[in-house]
C-alpha cells in the first residue's frame, strides 16, 4: 500500500473557479484599463459584480473552451493562462496594425512588452475589438506542441507574420511578469498584494478572492481524511501551482493546515526560487515533476538534489499523486508513481474519459473517496 500521498490543491481541495475568474479579469484589464491598452475603458471595473465576472469570463475564455484547451495540453498555471490569452489578442491587434503601420509594429516587437509600451500604442489600438474565439485557431497545425513549446510559440508566429525575429513571448519575458502582477492584484486584493509583493497596487479597491475560497467537499470530511492518513502513518505532501500564501490562508481557514508538515508543502514559490537559481532548467512548473519531488523530499533537501534525482523514483509505486489535471498525471508518470484523478476540476464528470484514456489508477468523484482506498489498510 502507499506510504506517501502527494496532493494537488486546485481542483482537489479547493475550487478553481476563483482562480479562473481572476485570470479572466486580468486579461480584461490588460486589454481595457487606461493604464494598459485602454481599448474600452468604460468596461474596466475594479469591483465587478458576480454577474459581471461571469460575463467577462464567458467572453475571455469562450465559455471555458479556451481553459479546457490549455489544461488538456498540460498548462496548469493561471499566470501562464493570463500570459497566453492576452498575448494572442495582442498579436491579433498588431496584425491589424501591420497592414498600414508595419514600422510601428516592428519597433514595438523589437523591445520588451511592458506596461509603458502598451500605453504607447493605445492611440493606434483604438477600434480593435478582441476576438477571443480566435485564440485556439492561432495554434492551427501546432496541436502537438508541449507546454514548453506553447509558452514560446508566439515568438515563431510573430516572426512569421511580421518578418522579423521576435523574442518577447516567453515564460521569462517582461510580458509574462506583467500578467503575473495583474493576476496577483486581482486574486490577493489590494492590501495583501502590497504586503506580499512589496509594491503599490495599480488601482485602489480590489478586494481579492483569497478569502472566498470554496472547498470541493465537506471541509470536516477532508479534515477527517487527513487525520486518518496521519493515524495510518501515510506521509502527506502538497504540490501546487499556487504560491505558499495562497495555499496557507484557505487551508488555515478550513482547519487543514495544522495537519500538514510545512516542509512538505511545495508551491509556485518554490518553483520560482528554483527557476531563479537554475534558469537553464526553467520552466519547472507542472507537468514537470519538480513541484511533487519538492513535496516528497521536503524543504531540507537541496534544490539541486530534487532537480537531479534520477527518475522514475525507485520507490515510485509507494507514492500516490492526487490531482485533477493532465499536468498532474504527466508529472506522476515521470516520477513512476500511481495517479488518482479527481472529477472536481474544471471539466467535472466530463473528464472521466480523458483520465481513463491516460490510464489513471483511480478516478474519484472527490477527494474524500480516498478513504475507501486507505481505510482497511495499514502502512508497514
Amino acid at each position: 500500500m502507499y506510504k506517501v500521498i502527494l496532493f494537488d490543491v486546485d481542483g482537489v481541495f479547493l475550487s478553481e473557479e476563483r482562480c479562473f475568474d481572476a485570470s479572466a479579469l486580468s486579461v480584461w484589464e490588460l486589454l481595457n484599463a487606461p493604464h494598459f491598452l485602454g481599448l474600452d475603458q468604460s468596461r474596466h471595473v475594479v469591483k465587478p459584480s458576480e454577474d459581471t465576472i461571469r460575463k467577462i469570463r464567458e467572453q475571455v475564455f469562450v465559455k471555458d473552451q479556451v481553459l479546457d484547451w490549455m489544461k488538456e495540453r498540460g498548462l496548469n498555471s493561471n499566470w501562464d493562462m493570463v500570459y497566453l490569452t492576452f498575448s494572442g489578442q495582442l498579436l491579433l491587434l498588431l496584425k491589424g496594425l501591420y497592414r498600414d503601420q508595419p514600422d510601428l509594429v516592428k519597433r514595438f516587437l523589437l523591445k520588451p512588452v511592458t506596461e509603458v509600451s502598451l500605453r504607447n500604442i493605445k492611440k493606434e489600438a483604438a477600434g480593435f475589438v478582441p476576438r477571443f474565439d480566435r485564440f485556439i485557431s492561432l495554434f492551427s497545425g501546432q496541436e502537438q506542441l508541449d507546454k514548453h513549446e506553447l509558452l514560446v510559440y508566439f515568438n515563431k508566429l510573430a516572426s512569421d507574420w511580421f518578418d522579423i525575429p521576435v523574442e518577447q513571448f516567453s515564460r521569462k519575458s517582461l510580458l509574462w511578469e506583467l500578467g503575473y502582477s495583474v493576476y496577483q492584484e486581482w486574486y490577493l486584493g489590494e492590501c495583501l498584494y502590497e504586503k506580499t509583493e512589496g509594491k503599490p497596487a495599480r488601482q485602489h479597491g480590489k478586494e481579492g478572492f483569497l478569502e472566498n475560497e470554496i472547498a470541493l467537499a465537506d471541509p470536516d470530511r477532508i479534515k477527517q481524511l487527513l487525520m486518518m492518513l496521519e493515524e495510518k502513518g501515510v506521509k502527506v505532501g502538497i504540490g501546487t501551482g499556487r504560491s505558499f500564501l495562497e495555499t496557507k490562508v484557505p487551508f488555515q481557514s478550513f482547519g487543514w493546515f495544522s495537519l500538514l508538515d510545512e516542509k512538505h508543502i511545495a508551491t509556485a514559490t518554490d518553483v520560482i526560487a528554483a527557476e531563479k537559481a537554475y534558469p537553464d532548467r526553467a520552466p519547472l512548473g507542472k507537468p514537470e515533476p519538480f513541484t511533487y519531488l519538492r513535496a516528497f523530499f521536503g524543504k531540507d533537501k537541496l534544490l539541486k538534489e530534487c532537480l537531479d534525482h534520477p527518475l522514475p523514483l525507485a520507490n515510485g509505486k509507494e507514492i500516490l499523486v492526487v490531482g485533477d489535471s493532465v499536468a498532474d498525471c504527466f508529472a506522476a508518470r515521470k516520477m513512476g508513481c500511481d495517479f488518482a484523478a479527481t472529477l472536481t476540476g474544471l471539466a467535472g464528470e466530463a473528464a472521466r474519459t480523458k483520465f481513463e484514456d491516460l490510464g489513471a489508477d483511480y478516478i474519484l468523484q472527490n477527494i474524500t473517496e480516498l478513504v475507501s482506498i486507505f481505510s482497511k489498510v495499514s502502512v508497514d
